[in-house]
C-alpha cells in the first residue's frame, strides 16, 4: 500500500537523514577529492544503520559483532561508506552553491511539514525517541534536508498537480485497497530492548555484558509487571480505558487522545500486535497483555469493517507528496552519479574500500 512507500520516503533520501557530523578525530579512513572522511564519522553512522535495522531488536549496535567476518558487517559497512562519499561530495556542492546558511524559519517551517505529516508533536517526539534521535541531531538533519531540497530546486522545479496524482491513483488502484479493517485503542507500557540498553549505559558505561544483561532483564520484568497492573486497572474499570491511557500509557501520542489508534489494516501493525487486535470482538479488551518489540500492549477494539478501496480524495495528499518525493530522489541520484564520476576517491584504510561482490548486494539494498 502507498502508506509504506511514504514511510520510506518522509526524507529526500537514506543520506539526509544518516546521523552523519564532523568530528575532532582526525583518524583519516577516506579521502574524497579534499574532504576527509574519519573513522569516528564512520562508526557513528554504522552505529545508526544498525539500530534502525532489524538488528535493532536483539540489542542493536551494542550487541552487533562488527568484523568482516560477520557478512551483516560486511553488507551495513559498504553501504555505510558509499553514503559518507555521497554525503561529503553533496556538502562540497552545496558549499558551492552557496545554500549552507539555513535559517532559524527554514528549520521552524520543515519541522511543521514533518509534524503535519505525523501528526502530532507527541507523535514525531516518539518516532525519534525510537529511532534513538536527539532533538539536536534531528534539527541537524532539518538544516541538511533544506540544503539538499535547495540544491534539487535550483536543478529542476518540481510540480506535481491533482491530474498527476489521480494518474497514479487508476494505474495502481491495487496499492489503495485495503483488507478488513479495525478500530482499536490501546495502553503502552515500553520495554524496547535498545533503549533500555541505551538508559542503562548512560549510567554506566563500563558495565560488563553479565550485569548489562541481568539489569535489561529485571527492568523487561519490572515492565510487564506494571503492565499487568495497569491490566487488572482497566478490567475493573472498562469504562475508564481512555482515561488511565492518557494517564499511563508510554505511547504519549496515542495517549493524549485516550489510546485511540483510529482504523488499520493487519499489515500497518507489527504482527504480534495485528494478530491479537484482529482476534477481538468489537466492543471487547484483550485478556492479556500483548508483547511485542515495543513493549506491553493492551488492547481494546471497538470497531469492524469490511476490505474496500479507500477513495481518491483521502489519498491524494499523500500520492502528491510520495511523487514529488520520488522526483527528488530521481533529480538527486542523477547529480550524485555525475559527483561520483569525476570524483577522486582515496581509500587511506584500504580495509574500508567495499569488495565486488559485497557492493552488488549494497546496491541491490539501495533498490528495495
Amino acid at each position: 500500500i502507498l502508506m509504506k512507500k511514504l514511510l520510506v520516503c518522509t526524507a529526500i533520501s537514506a543520506l539526509l537523514l544518516s546521523g552523519c557530523t564532523f568530528s575532532n578525530n582526525k583518524e583519516a579512513i577516506i579521502k574524497v577529492n579534499d574532504i576527509v572522511i574519519t573513522k569516528a564519522e564512520f562508526d557513528k553512522a554504522i552505529d545508526s544503520e544498525i539500530d534502525n535495522s532489524m538488528f535493532k531488536n536483539f540489542g542493536g549496535a551494542d550487541n552487533f559483532v562488527k568484523s568482516d567476518d560477520n557478512f551483516m558487517y560486511t553488507i551495513f559497512k559498504n553501504k555505510v561508506v558509499n553514503e559518507l562519499i555521497v554525503k561529503a561530495l553533496l556538502d562540497k556542492e552545496i558549499a558551492n552553491r552557496g545554500f549552507e546558511k539555513v535559517t532559524n524559519d527554514e528549520v521552524k517551517a520543515e519541522m511543521q511539514s514533518i509534524i503535519d505529516k505525523v501528526g502530532s508533536k507527541e507523535e514525531l517526539a516518539n518516532i525519534l525517541k525510537q529511532r534513538g534521535v536527539s532533538n539536536s541531531e534531528f534539527t541537524e538533519d532539518l538544516k541538511t534536508q533544506i540544503r539538499i531540497k535547495k540544491l534539487i530546486n535550483s536543478i529542476e522545479k518540481i510540480k506535481i498537480s491533482d491530474n498527476d496524482a489521480e494518474k497514479y491513483y487508476k494505474s495502481h488502484v491495487n496499492e489503495f485497497k485495503h483488507g478488513e479493517q479495525i478500530q482499536a485503542s490501546h495502553i503502552l507500557i515500553t520495554a524496547d530492548t535498545l533503549q533500555i540498553i541505551r538508559d542503562i549505559k548512560s549510567k554506566n558505561k563500563d558495565i560488563s555484558t553479565l550485569d548489562l544483561n541481568k539489569q535489561v532483564e529485571e527492568t523487561i520484568n519490572a515492565q510487564k509487571v506494571k503492565a499487568d497492573k495497569v491490566l487488572a486497572e482497566v478490567k475493573a474499570n472498562p469504562d475508564k480505558f481512555a482515561e488511565i491511557a492518557k494517564k499511563v500509557s508510554d505511547d504519549k501520542a496515542s495517549g493524549e487522545r485516550g489510546g485511540e489508534l483510529g482504523y488499520f489494516s493487519a499489515e500497518q501493525m507489527v504482527p504480534q500486535f495485528s494478530k491479537a487486535a484482529f482476534a477481538m470482538k468489537p466492543n471487547t479488551i484483550s485478556e492479556t497483555v500483548i508483547q511485542s518489540p515495543y513493549g506491553y500492549h493492551i488492547i481494546k477494539v471497538t470497531d469492524r469493517v469490511e476490505a474496500g478501496t479507500t477513495p481518491f480524495v483521502k489519498v491524494k495528499d499523500e500520492i502528491k507528496f510520495y511523487l514529488e518525493t520520488q522526483k527528488q530522489m530521481e533529480i538527486l541520484k542523477n547529480l550524485t552519479d555525475g559527483l561520483m564520476k569525476n570524483a577522486k576517491i582515496e581509500y587511506v584504510d584500504e580495509s574500508y574500500k567495499p569488495a565486488k561482490d559485497v557492493v552488488k548486494q549494497v546496491k541491490a539494498e539501495n533498490k528495495k
